[in-house]
């Protein structure tokens, strides 16, 4: 085999592999590896492809279910919905590439997830995406923002793919480090599920797609690595996506997967050719043999270690039906696409990467792909906590203009209206959104049912850093509560866990903590995990991002018409709370936005207690009880009642509130406690929604009714009234200042 590079402890450590690690190498291969084995081992075995400190506590969490047909271990999960058809899913996260390189970072962060999606036989439909950024007023800040929304509406505008909601947070822990995690949808045929696996002796293994250039090498490594100082000077590992390309590659796939004439197919994603072919070797309990010298470059001069770690995108790998080659190559040929044959399936296990007659790597399959290191990381609770804890929020002073602060809550970046970001996405591709942006969840109908999909994207770094535990539970709760304001049933979830570096103990405790709480959600929802992503070294010179756990819910409607919004509807209609306010103001935007402090206490997640008032919301939206409803949640009460007041798309509509309690003024009006919904009905179906609330033994007081150019809100030694005009000024114009 020809070397390129002697192998010295030096070039080892460049390449983020332990001295255990190699040890374990040459236990593998029986011998020292040359360097495009090491490049290959590096990104294969490293935290981003192979899950290494995280594989041991993801176990816990639930991947089955009756709807479940995939779950986790391919490029996304697959959901029975019902009809013959099945939905796939996943999200995904961009984060270091969209740091370094805001707007390639975050468009190529939608054309792989996109990707992930069409390969499972998938027409991709809708997209969230969940960002985290730097305060905006920040010149930097503002520029990795503008940039990442741009990059978003850019590819998923022109690739075809309507984004469709999502969320945005804004805090100083991540201005170094934003998060971008990408979600994406597809349906497809129950009977057509493709998989990312190899088989049959012979059988060609087929290239497809974009030529391969040098961009996005050690893009896997790259993001198994905490930024340091001169991170932002390595464009090169930022891979460039051609949205256009992708567009004619989603069509070619679609069309190939129709005839009888695939066996298996993956996209060249993280790690690119390295892991799309030992994956589907692995996966298929095979082996495969490529030749480099016939994959399509774009670039002269690329060594094997650059071909096989290179991570240009739109590009696929698949294996064909013997004798089938030539129907493959057409259809590709006709999308103005290359398709060129690079190799075989073999019988032997082996990846074997040739140039030309040369053997340059050749490694088994299977350890390669599934058998890399898993560690057990020491954990430690944060010493912070000591003092989050303890925090004796009673000696706030209570601000005596509640009406200013909720002005001042309502055009702070994390509840100001988004519609600065959605105005650039085209939500209205394929005419399926029946719910646009702006609401609690995206509703989409599912084309020749009455069935509709109501998707949600949601996670609070916040609650997580004060309480990882709490914080897990937290983000599946309002990702569910959010699909049943929607008229929805939950179904499933995928996921981004955005963390720092988990070489560091209280790191990797904050993660464990998060995931517990995950499962323990999950199962008591019936929400199972199909899948999803774990991103760690989010921190940049030794400062972590927030703990981050991203939850992505796909909730059912068994029939369209039921879909619910969160806006009020009519004059008169009676407004009433599910759920319960407690004195909590730990954590809350309230906290932060009006008195500087991320300190305290969570809000208490109570499972039986969210599982019933869910359960009393979708049963009164699907009776047609409901005229409205709306999760409550950042910035409480007084904020939810606001955005029901001039969220929606015409009509503003004031209301008038009495909120009781044995609270303090504060923690009524602007607290963050969990499972409480609102809800909007008619007077003549008012005793029917407390009937419905009964039977599921939801908590249900009345608070006022609909109408009037104000909100009023009344309590115990307060009053605010507050023009509609006012509100909406501030909710609207909170976010565009800072943008644009």
């Amino acid at each position: 085999m020809r070397e390129s590079k002697a192998i010295t402890p030096d070039l080892i450590a460049s390449h983020g592999i332990s001295s255990e690690e190699y040890a374990r190498i040459q236990g593998i291969l029986g011998r020292d590896p040359n360097f495009t084995e090491l490049g290959i081992f590096s990104v294969m075995w490293s935290e981003h492809c192979s899950y290494k400190s995280s594989r041991v506590h993801l176990k816990g969490l639930p991947t089955q279910g009756p709807c479940i047909l995939q779950g986790p271990g391919e490029n996304a999960g697959v959901v029975d919905i019902g009809d013959g058809l099945a939905i796939v899913f996943k999200m995904e996260s961009h984060n270091h590439p969209s740091f370094i390189e805001p707007y390639q970072g975050a468009a190529t962060g939608v054309g792989g997830i996109i990707r992930d999606i069409f390969t499972m036989g998938a027409r991709p439909i809708a997209l969230l995406d969940s960002l985290r950024f730097g305060p905006l007023g920040d010149p930097k800040g503002r520029y990795v923002a503008g940039g990442v929304v741009a990059g978003i509406a850019g590819y998923g505008n022109a690739v075809g793919v309507p984004t469709v909601g999502g969320e945005l947070f804004v805090s100083e822990r991540y201005a170094g480090n934003p998060l971008v995690n990408v979600f994406c949808l597809g349906i497809a045929p129950k009977e057509r599920i493709w998989l990312a696996r190899a088989g049959g002796a012979g059988n060609p293994v087929i290239y497809v797609g974009a030529k391969t250039g040098r961009d996005g090498i050690h893009g896997a490594t790259m993001a198994s690595e905490a930024f340091a100082e001169g991170s932002e000077e390595r464009r090169p590992t930022v891979q460039v996506g051609d949205p256009f390309r992708e567009k004619l590659l989603i069509e070619a796939c679609l069309e190939l997967m129709a005839q009888d004439v695939l066996v298996g197919i993956q996209d060249m994603g993280a790690a690119g050719l390295t892991c799309s072919t030992c994956e589907m070797a692995s996966r298929g309990g095979v082996g495969i043999e490529i030749d480099l010298a016939k994959v399509p470059r774009r670039e002269t001069g690329m060594i094997p270690y650059e071909v096989m770690l290179s991570e240009s995108q739109e590009r696929m790998l698949l294996v064909a039906k013997r004798g089938r080659e030539a129907e493959v190559l057409q259809i590709f040929r006709k999308w103005d696409l290359d398709a060129v044959i690079i190799g075989r399936v073999t019988e032997d296990g082996m990846m074997r990467v040739k140039e030309g007659g040369q053997v340059v790597a050749e490694i088994p399959a299977h350890p390669l792909a599934e058998d890399g290191p898993v560690y057990r990381r020491c954990m430690a609770r944060p010493d912070y906590l000591q003092e989050t804890e303890r925090a004796d929020l009673s000696c706030l002073p209570v601000p005596r203009r509640l009406g200013e602060v909720l002005i001042q809550l309502l055009g702070s970046p994390g509840i100001a209206s988004k519609l600065p970001v959605w105005r650039q996405y085209d939500h209205m591709l394929f005419c399926n959104s029946v719910v646009e942006p702006g609401s609690d969840a995206a509703v989409l109908r599912i084309q020749g049912t009455r069935k509709g999909l109501a998707l949600s994207a949601d996670g609070n770094g916040r609650y997580t850093y004060l309480d990882p535990y709490e914080g897990g539970k937290l983000a599946v709760a309002e990702a569910a509560r959010n699909v049943v304001c929607a008229g929805a049933r939950p179904l499933a979830i995928t996921n981004c866990l955005n963390f720092g570096s988990p070489e560091r103990p209280e790191i990797m405790w904050q993660f464990a903590e998060a995931v517990r709480g995950m499962a323990d959600a999950c199962r008591a929802f019936g929400t199972p995990v199909t899948g999803g992503n774990v991103s760690f070294y989010n921190e940049t010179l030794g400062t972590a991002i927030f703990p981050t756990p991203i939850i992505g819910m796909v909730g059912l409607l068994e029939d369209i018409r039921h879909a619910a919004t969160q806006w009020f509807k009519a004059e008169g209609d009676v407004i009433y709370l599910f759920g319960e306010t407690r004195d909590e103001l730990g954590g809350s935007e309230y906290l932060k936005v009006i008195h500087g402090l991320e300190t305290g206490r969570p809000p208490r997640l109570d499972l039986d207690r969210e599982r019933a008032v869910q359960a009393a919301c979708l049963a009164a939206i699907q009776a047609g009880i409901v005229r409205s409803a709306h999760d409550a949640a950042d910035g409480g009460l007084a904020v939810a009642l606001a955005e029901c007041c001039v969220s929606g798309p015409e009509a503003r509509l004031g209301a008038i509130v009495e909120l009781r309690g044995e609270v303090r003024p504060d923690a009524l009006l602007f607290g963050e406690s969990a499972s409480r919904i609102l809800v909007s009905v008619t007077p003549a179906d008012a005793d029917r929604l407390e009937a419905v609330a009964a039977t599921h033994g939801a908590p249900c007081v009345r608070l006022g009714k609909v109408g009037g150019e104000e909100l009023i809100l009344k309590g115990r030694g307060f009053e605010c009234r507050l023009p509609l005009a006012r509100l909406h000024d501030a909710w609207a114009t909170g976010l565009s200042q800072l943008l644009e």
